[in-house]
């Protein structure tokens, strides 16, 4: 897909992105140029091929979940103004 110069020039305008007369060129030339290998991946054939999350079939090294901390909600809501069935009771602030 070839971009003209006003297709340039309106794209900037809608980024807000200001482009000088000189840029012009250079632009349209590497835009273009994303556009083509935009069109060449489009081309393939990709039927039957599943979609993969990485390009290697790795593993994340994760530690075990495990509890590090005891439960202590009993005491922070020991000193909290309102608490009901284990939850915070806060003033309602929108009408």
């Amino acid at each position: 897909m070839a971009l003209t110069e006003n297709d340039l020039r309106r794209l900037a305008r809608l980024a807000r992105i200001r482009v000088e007369d000189n840029e012009v060129g250079t632009l349209l030339t590497q835009l273009s140029g994303i556009l083509g290998l935009i069109d060449q991946l489009q081309a393939v054939d990709t039927r039957g091929i599943e979609p993969l999350s990485h390009a290697l079939d790795l593993e994340q090294r994760l530690r075990p979940d495990e509890v590090t901390e005891v439960d202590r909600r009993e005491q922070f809501q020991a000193v909290a103004p309102q608490v009901e069935a284990g939850l915070y009771l806060v003033p309602k602030v929108i009408e």
